[in-house]
């Protein structure tokens, strides 16, 4: 992972963090076709973004980013960037939302207005031809970054293939495979750009896991093991020639408060995951029901040149967890990496994967975000003195 350093645990987390009012208001209404002063927006989103760094810094965030505050959601806005998308597609509910019906109304008043579960799908050949917003967004960040301060590292985030298209549905392609790798190569100028700006890509990838209770939930496991090693593939091809250690990867099984008990073991998949062509991976543990997988990394090792970011505080709940919770979970990682230095602490997920969806009040986003700084820096004196 770029600007690691090798005398203590770097902090990080996987990226959204909530947008104010205002300037959800501007994304969703930009999302539905309604017309938006682009002025306004970009001032907005500049205000929001300096605001972000400077809570991220004050937590003790040591690899940050511009909290993904010009997106209406983490893979969503890729119809208002590419085109080929139109109508509206239906998305499976999650086995959670199938089988808890309580649990699913409950959360759909917390997912807001954005378009999650009926976005556009691919009506046509897939295009990114217009790299206006991206090249508006890094600059954005740049500026807010000499006004607040770098950060030791500098990431921002971009959709996997496959995220993008189990989201956004196939209404074009002879395939589902053929559709990832149309999106591969076109979302691959997105993965450039942001490099070649100089900061550290993190592809964000919850069909690796997620998809097991969407897409793949009729399916056996073997099934969807089989598509996990079709979108790793994708993302290869997305990434194609830029240095691995400038490109890291985040992998879910989905930013909800549910009971989750049929996501699938982390032992299947990530067999898989490994294969990805990047220098770091996020995987949630600071969840029940994930937490207990960390051990799975001492039978199913890492690669030499992969760090492990491990997610060590959830980002679906207020509850806090206490810096010694942080720096507990931090150890065990150690003990299955087998390389203190190869441990970099981190969050499940995002804090805010869509405008106007939350799960954690923004006040206490950044006492946890606090708190995982303090644990790493526990976990710090613990293996380093």
């Amino acid at each position: 992972m770029a600007g690691k350093s090798k005398n203590k645990i770097q902090v990080t987390h996987v990226g959204s963090i909530p947008r104010p009012p205002s300037l959800t208001k501007l994304l969703l209404a930009d999302e539905r076709g309604d017309a938006v002063d682009e002025t306004e927006f970009w001032k907005e989103v500049q205000d929001a973004t300096r605001y972000v760094i400077r809570r991220q810094q004050e937590a003790g965030i040591t690899s940050g980013n511009n909290g993904e505050q010009p997106r209406v959601g983490f893979q969503t806005y890729m119809p208002l960037r590419m085109e080929g998308f139109g109508g509206t597609g239906v998305r499976n509910l999650p086995t959670d939302f199938l089988n808890y019906p309580i649990l699913a109304g409950m959360t759909g008043v917390r997912m807001g207005e954005s378009r999650i579960m009926d976005a556009p799908e691919a009506v046509a050949e897939v295009k990114y031809n217009d790299m206006g917003p991206i090249e508006k967004e890094c600059l954005s960040f740049r500026q807010a970054l000499d006004a607040e301060g770098d950060f030791d590292e500098n990431f921002m985030n971009v959709p996997s293939p496959g995220i993008i298209a189990t989201t956004m549905l196939n209404a074009h392609y002879d395939s589902h495979e053929a559709y990832v790798m149309a999106l591969a190569d076109e979302i691959s100028k997105e993965y450039r750009y942001v490099v070649e700006q100089g900061y550290t890509l993190q592809i964000d990838a919850p069909d690796l896991a997620m998809e097991h209770t969407f897409m793949y939930q009729d399916q056996p496991v073997s099934v969807f093991v089989e598509a996990v090693e079709m979108y790793v593939e994708g993302i290869n091809r997305a990434i194609g020639d830029l240095p691995r250690d400038k490109v890291r990867l985040h992998v879910c099984w989905g930013n909800w408060n549910g009971p989750h008990v049929d996501d699938v073991p982390l032992r299947e998949v990530l067999p898989k995951l490994l294969n990805a062509n990047v220098s770091a991976i996020n995987i949630p543990f600071g969840n029940p029901q994930h937490q207990h997988e960390i051990p799975v990394i001492c039978k199913i090792p890492l690669p030499d040149h992969m760090d492990l970011i491990v997610g060590a505080i959830d980002t679906t709940t207020n509850y806090c967890e206490h810096p010694e919770v942080v720096a507990n979970r931090l150890g065990e990682a150690i003990k299955a990496v087998g390389d203190k230095t190869r441990i970099v602490a981190g969050a499940d997920c995002g804090f805010s994967t869509f405008a106007g969806y939350k799960f954690v009040a923004e006040d206490v986003v950044w006492t946890k975000l606090r708190s995982l700084a303090e644990g790493a820096k526990l976990a710090t004196e613990r293996y380093w003195s």
